[in-house]
């Protein structure tokens, strides 16, 4: 059975990688000090940005598999795991990784952010692919921060140290937004699948067993993680994907009041919704108009 390891601190991850903890919450680290290892399950109480250079195994993070390639950047946040899988003979890990402790930023304008960088959540086909010139970057940024290390810790320590990653990750922000770019065919591709997904999900008896289709509902659908998605939706058509969803309900419903001779409460129960007040509600927020007021006047337009 495969070893499960557990890293809670920067030390013990330190210790796994032969590298010499300077700090006790950042640690910069070179993977090619690293002895070598097998493929392992490895659980995080702390923070790590993973620069491989060398593809060691099916990089697996839930059921799901990284769009993993050599000089790409993984990110995980602590409660997450990866699992190196079909690597059971040693092998040389090569790359660098940038891990941090939650407690070091506490108190920081970086704390405020992280949940900005919703990229800690992404888990599947959703790695960030860099051109050589970001991958020279990154390793600048990785070096400043691994600089400011070598210093004692003083009372500026935090700061610097909390700033110089709040850089490196806002650059991959950017580095993001130009992956979502370049692989607009991919994108396109799933907002098809997004339309057709919410098209077979209101054509079927969804709605009134599981009820009004959620954001993480479609993301796993699509093999996708709620914030990659929720991301990817936003850049490719300006709204939030809760906004598409809400969008597709609203035309649906559109149809139903002009082709059926149902109640509205009749048809807000088709739509999957728990409250016919509810549906009620976000039509008129929508439309302008209550669902009985436009009924009325698609009813009179039809009129002979």
């Amino acid at each position: 059975m495969k070893n499960v390891l557990h890293f809670d601190t920067i030390s013990e991850y330190n210790d796994f990688n032969n590298h010499k903890t300077l700090h006790p919450l950042v640690s910069v680290i070179d993977f090619s000090k690293a002895k070598e290892r097998t493929g392992n399950k490895m659980i995080f109480g702390i923070y790590c940005v993973f620069l491989k250079d060398v593809v060691c195994g099916d990089l697996k993070y839930g059921r799901h598999y990284y769009d993993y390639q050599e000089g790409t950047l993984v990110f995980i946040a602590p409660g997450q795991f990866i699992d190196v899988e079909n690597k059971t003979d040693f092998y040389q890990p090569m790359g660098h990784a940038l891990v941090f402790h939650p407690d070091l930023i506490r108190g920081t304008s970086l704390a405020e952010r992280m949940n900005d960088y919703t990229f800690f959540n992404y888990n599947t086909n959703e790695a960030l692919h860099l051109s050589a010139e970001e991958r020279h970057l990154v390793l600048d940024l990785f070096s400043k921060i691994n600089d400011e290390l070598q210093h004692p810790v003083d009372k500026h320590s935090k700061k610097l140290i909390a700033s110089g990653i709040e850089l490196f990750l806002n650059y991959c922000e950017r580095f993001y937004d130009r992956q979502f770019i370049t692989r607009e065919n991919v994108n396109k591709g799933i907002l098809e699948k997004f339309e057709n997904l919410l098209n077979s999900y209101f054509s079927s008896n969804n709605p009134t067993e599981i009820g009004l289709p959620s954001v993480a509902y479609c993301a796993d659908e699509l093999n996708l993680s709620a914030n990659y998605f929720g991301d990817l939706i936003r850049k490719e058509t300006g709204k939030s994907a809760q906004e598409y969803i809400q969008a597709k309900i609203i035309d649906v419903a559109k149809d139903k009041l002009f082709d059926s001779d149902k109640t509205i409460n009749e048809i807000a129960y088709e739509l999957g919704f728990k409250y016919p007040q509810h549906f009620s509600r976000m039509f008129k927020k929508t439309t302008g108009t209550s669902p009985r007021e436009y009924k009325k006047r698609i009813d009179i337009v039809s009129l002979p």
